[in-house]
């Protein structure tokens, strides 16, 4: 990821920041810079920028550039544990390694490289062409169900349910200690990391509210097993917030578990319940997958209390 700071001058007054950017930064197109805004990765003054923001003379306005991707998305025949299937959309258990869309250090591999082979042309290209049908992504290392729309209509209709809260997100987690009630919620704001830009963090700075609540399952020496609803979908919010609540996913050597545990190979969290309002239906759709193996293996070596 590549930083770039830009100062306003006098002839910039009134200018749009996306504008602004596109005019300023090498080779950053106005619909990049549009991009760059919405995910969070522009700063006016060290706050969190708008794209209708209008430059005044004075302004310090940072970027923090990906590093480059693939050009378009290529299709592998690499199986796919498919849990639902229509015309419109398809839900699928991803597993724990892969990432879903194409990235740097990642051009193949990936989810959409085997959606594409799977549905061909059938995906909605809201996203582009690196990310098509993608409408939430889950961690490389969460395992787990995702939907996929295959036009967009359905792309829209399931953002906007997205946006609203009304998806039906459950997941499980095995947590380091105990937790100390039965039940909780975590309403924390997270944004970018003010140092590691690759991380996320609960702060007041630049960040989106988060909401996830959690219930304890089983506790283990050590350990606790919990189910998780998720009521925003922030970039790593469970993660972040079981970090900050000192309780970090077993594995999540990113987020304060001290070390990598044997057989987990990342974080020990699962995307198990996702429910929603078929789009051109409107009946509710909820699908559960089991827990894979990983997660099973290590709750059987653990001592329960």
């Amino acid at each position: 990821m590549r930083r770039i700071v830009l100062t306003a001058r006098e002839p910039d007054a009134g200018v749009r920041l996306d504008k602004f950017i596109s005019l300023k930064a090498e080779n950053v197109t106005r619909s990049a810079a549009e991009r760059l805004i919405e995910e969070g990765n522009v700063s006016v003054g060290g706050k969190r920028a708008e794209k209708s923001h209008k430059c005044a003379p004075g302004d310090r306005v940072e970027l923090f550039l990906p590093d480059p991707v693939p050009a378009e998305a290529v299709a592998q025949a690499i199986p796919l544990d498919i849990r639902y299937e229509d015309d419109d959309l398809l839900v699928v258990n991803k597993p724990k390694g892969m990432v879903v869309h194409p990235a740097a250090g990642h051009a193949t591999g990936t989810l959409v490289n085997a959606l594409l082979a799977h549905c061909g042309s059938s995906l909605s290209g809201i996203n582009g062409v690196l990310r098509p049908g993608i409408v939430h992504r889950i961690d490389r290392d969460t395992s787990g169900l995702l939907i996929v729309a295959k036009n967009d209509f359905a792309h829209r209709k399931l953002a906007a349910q997205i946006h609203a809260h009304s998806f039906t997100r459950l997941y499980e987690a095995v947590v380091l200690g105990g937790m100390k009630q039965e039940a909780g919620t975590v309403d924390a704001p997270i944004g970018r990391h003010p140092v590691n830009r690759k991380k996320m963090a609960v702060t007041e700075k630049n960040s989106r509210p988060a909401v996830t609540h959690w219930r304890v399952i089983a506790r283990y020496e050590g350990y606790t097993h919990i189910r998780l609803k998720l009521e925003t979908g922030r970039t790593h919010q469970i993660r972040v917030h079981m970090a900050y609540l000192g309780h970090p996913v077993a594995g999540d050597t990113v987020y304060g578990a001290k070390k990598a545990v044997p057989g987990l190979e990342g974080q020990c969290l699962h995307a198990r319940v996702i429910g929603f309002v078929h789009p051109r239906s409107g009946k509710y759709i909820e699908i559960t997958s089991e827990l894979p193996p990983y997660f099973t293996d290590f709750l059987r070596r653990l001592r329960p209390l």
